[in-house]
């Protein structure tokens, strides 16, 4: 059985990363021991990110200090990306969610009473910057002033953060942060000059059908050729909808067709499947016949499970 370290070299060598880096980021692993205590949050992710331009863009700005911001449309495999570099360097990862109420204490710490006398109670960020990990900074253009405030030295040359009432601390060497952001969510809004400056961007490109077929069979071992293109196909019918416009992007769901195909093993109707999961994500009467005609073109409604899975 192989260990995590000979795990993550096959999986960067199937994805056709230079010797190079591979060989970089092992010795990074090796220079930062990861501390016992936040080991839990090192994981494998379920499904690696698939795609060789993008990674090798990604592991070459982390090796040389850089923080990163993933931007582009949803269903691109952002996330993915954030957790497969977690693991892939051997650092504890830390979800940091931007929203309306995210500010400045909910990101370093707040003061709370403990054993009779008033403590830090550590925020995120004050962790990343402890243990060396990589804060995974989710929507980051949904962030309040006074939260991106807080980040400026964090992310620049400096890397320290200031902690009113208490020390100013310096952030661990393998300490990265990583931005991700989608277009035109409600709440959202353009990132300020000095925030984008801290960060080298990449723009993801939407899910192309080798990449959909690729994951679906990541997920689903036994999902027949036929199938698996259909599903596909129904995924990239929707997102050129999507960019065009006819529809909005709530039922461009990478995730709720993968739960469609899960129910799909106990049973349940492709084509009703495909409806929980895709379809009535969308609350709009004349949007969801638009998708459900999709959906049907590419689901044929006689086939059940054994057209979808192999024996």
């Amino acid at each position: 059985m192989m260990n995590r370290d000979q795990m993550i070299e096959q999986y960067l060598q199937s994805q056709n990363i230079t010797q190079e880096l591979i060989k970089e980021v092992a010795e990074f692993r090796n220079q930062y021991e990861l501390d016992p205590m936040v080991e839990e949050r090192c994981t494998a992710p379920e499904v690696p990110f698939y795609g060789t331009d993008i990674l090798e863009m990604a592991i070459t700005a982390l090796l040389r200090g850089q923080n990163l911001l993933l931007s582009g449309a949803k269903a691109t495999g952002k996330n993915v990306l954030c957790e497969t570099l977690a693991w892939i360097f051997g650092r504890p990862a830390y979800d940091i969610s931007f929203h309306v109420n995210t500010d400045s204490a909910s990101l370093i710490g707040t003061d709370t009473f403990k054993n009779n006398e008033v403590q830090l109670r550590k925020g995120p960020v004050y962790q990343c910057a402890q243990f060396g990990g990589f804060g995974i900074m989710d929507e980051i253009n949904m962030a309040k002033n006074d939260a991106v405030a807080v980040l400026h030295a964090t992310l620049d040359h400096r890397r320290r953060i200031d902690v009113p009432g208490y020390e100013r601390i310096t952030l661990h060497p393998a300490t990265r942060f990583i931005g991700t952001m989608n277009y035109g969510y409600a709440g959202t809004r353009e990132l300020n000059e000095a925030l984008v400056s801290r960060f080298m961007v990449i723009d993801m490109p939407p899910l192309d059908e080798e990449t959909l077929l690729i994951l679906l069979n990541q997920h689903f071992g036994d999902l027949k050729k036929e199938a698996a293109e259909q599903f596909a196909g129904l995924f990239l019918d929707l997102q050129k909808k999507a960019y065009s416009g006819e529809i909005g992007t709530k039922s461009l769901d990478l995730r709720g067709l993968i739960g469609a195909i899960q129910t799909m093993r106990s049973g349940l109707k492709p084509l009703r499947a495909v409806q929980m999961g895709i379809v009535n994500k969308s609350f709009d009467i004349f949007e969801k016949e638009i998708i459900a005609d999709v959906a049907k073109t590419r689901i044929p409604s006689e086939w059940s499970k054994g057209q979808i899975f192999e024996v």
